[in-house]
């Protein structure tokens, strides 16, 4: 180690939150709060810039500690790990998004809820790292430079239409750059992509989604799926979109269906997919998970619905009795499937836990995920009902931390406001730990 001057101070950095015992990060002295500033010479923007650099076997890295700027020079073992984590994956700020998209959803947001939930992200080093959707509508030369140098693949794009004036009006943004030259130009540089279309109503489907996804689909392999996801309406949506209603989704569903008939004779896999909110909205069962080919869309709702059927039918046999009295609680779209498993759970392992369907009434009635729901909406709904025992609720109501929802409702806190005990879990089999 030695005291420096580092030109590398203009650079944020990264700061360290955690070390983990025995990796190298504690072995070369380091601690959380320090603050990476480069390594090899090349400055740090992010964890993706920390995870390329340090893959070399000579490092030399530049720490920020307290003010104090000094070097770290190490060696560093094949498949040694770091055991680092730092406070935010992105060092330099996230990139936010400038269209302006009259059906976004974040713009449909209530006021009061917590700051992070208005970030509107459009950050291809998120799309990476996470699977967020991107427009790809604010690279820069020196962005497109980097994807080239470090490879980022894959990524997610929100295309929505491949019609550049359709797009552009989708997007708000006049000046948003040709996606099929902008997916050409990555497949160049060897990244792959997975795109979504999101439909709204007599506005992208129709001929629209037919041009869209024969045009995406010659892009293949580039291209390596395609989600058709419908618009998301609260009460707050601007006039003009609307849900679809079945019949329409009908339409929808029969088209994308029959070109996934035709990719997976000549390509051997489906490349496009239909999200689960189809399948509710039109009664339709869900395909087997073999048709998913591997669920390479599953955080954007696309085949979760058969996971969860398939991941019952993997734990259910092995469930002891259990005797549990109470309520579970879901969005009204995934009523029907929850109440099916809710029903063999309960003859499985002797309890009685009834279903309640939770209206959204915080975004509004056509908000019908489980996701979505707020803290209080079940507190309103359960809160002076007669029953006794436990209350189920789904994981995906919570943050990452496993404790708020969306409306800031903690988990003690509506334990308390309904005076019973709170079970989190992800599915029905996890209550047998509990």
């Amino acid at each position: 180690m030695g005291k420096v001057r580092s030109g590398c101070n203009a650079n944020p950095g990264g700061v360290i939150k955690t070390v983990e015992p025995g990796g190298l990060g504690q072995k070369l002295g380091l601690r959380p709060g320090d603050r990476l500033l480069a390594v090899n010479g090349h400055p740090l923007r992010d964890v993706i810039d920390f995870n390329f650099y340090t893959a070399e076997e000579e490092l030399e890295i530049v720490v920020d500690r307290g003010g104090e700027t000094f070097v770290i020079r190490a060696i560093r073992g094949y498949g040694e790990e770091w055991g680092v984590e730092f406070e935010e994956p992105v060092f330099d700020g996230i990139r936010r998004c400038t269209n302006r998209c009259e059906f976004c959803f974040v713009n449909q947001l209530p006021r009061g809820l917590r700051p992070s939930l208005y970030i509107k992200d459009d950050d291809y080093r998120y799309s990476f790292l996470f699977g967020n959707f991107i427009t790809l509508t604010n690279l820069t030369e020196e962005d497109w430079e980097r994807l080239a140098e470090q490879r980022l693949s894959p990524l997610y794009v929100s295309v929505h239409s491949t019609d550049l004036a359709l797009r552009r009006e989708l997007l708000g943004n006049p000046t948003a750059p040709d996606v099929l030259e902008q997916i050409r130009r990555l497949g160049d540089l060897g990244i792959v992509v997975h795109a979504q279309v999101v439909l709204i109503p007599g506005r992208n489907d129709g001929p629209h989604l037919e041009r869209t996804i024969d045009e995406l689909s010659s892009l293949y392999p580039i291209v390596q799926s395609i989600a058709v996801v419908p618009v998301g309406v609260t009460k707050f949506c601007p006039p003009g979109i609307r849900p679809y209603t079945p019949p329409e989704a009908e339409e929808v569903v029969a088209f994308v269906l029959e070109r996934q008939k035709r990719f997976r004779r000549a390509l051997k896999k489906g490349l496009v997919y239909l999200s689960d909110e189809w399948y509710f909205l039109t009664g339709l069962s869900f395909p087997p998970a073999k048709e998913y080919d591997g669920f390479p869309q599953l955080e954007n709702g696309v085949g979760l619905s058969r996971a969860f059927l398939d991941e019952w039918e993997e734990h259910k046999n092995s469930l002891p009795r259990l005797s549990l009295r109470g309520v579970a609680a879901c969005g009204v779209m995934p009523f029907p499937l929850v109440k099916q498993i809710a029903a063999e759970f309960n003859e499985l392992t002797g309890s009685q836990l009834e279903v309640l369907a939770i209206e959204n009434r915080l975004f509004g009635p056509t908000v019908t995920v489980s996701g979505l729901l707020a803290g209080q909406d079940v507190v309103e709904t359960l809160r002076g009902r007669a029953w006794e025992g436990v209350v189920v609720i789904p994981r995906v109501m919570l943050d990452s931390s496993g404790r708020l929802t969306l409306d800031d409702f903690t988990v003690e806190g509506m334990a308390e406001s309904l005076g019973a005990k709170i079970l989190v879990v992800s599915h029905f089999y996890e209550l047998a730990g509990r």
